[in-house]
């Protein structure tokens, strides 16, 4: 993905996600996944668009297994929007950028 989406472990995401002052969209996805490479340009693309208002970081969940269990991840991609350390929003499966750019419009609303 561009520079402007991080991808991160486990181990910081208390820092990077949690403790963000900016709302931060993470994405949880691995390698192998045909529908998380759909959403790759679309992430990347809103990145650069929201860029400076909201924090785009990727999780690859199979690095990072206990945190997938912590988040009940069953299907990737999945996508959670935060907002002060908290999930406000979930997207699962790959979808239009119209859906995940209405969920962005809405957390930043929030």
């Amino acid at each position: 993905m561009s520079e402007t989406v991080q991808q991160i472990e486990g181990s910081r995401f208390q820092e990077e996600v949690v403790k963000s002052a900016q709302p931060v969209v993470v994405d949880f996805y691995a390698d192998w996944c045909g529908p998380c490479k759909v959403i790759e340009p679309i992430m990347s693309r809103l990145s650069k668009e929201y860029d400076g208002k909201v924090k785009f970081v990727k999780i690859d969940t199979d690095d990072n297994q206990e945190l997938a269990m912590q988040f009940g991840i069953m299907s990737i991609p999945t996508v959670m929007f935060f907002s002060k350390g908290k999930v406000e929003d979930i997207v699962i499966g790959a979808v239009p950028a119209a859906v995940l750019k209405t969920k962005l419009d809405n957390l930043l609303k929030a």
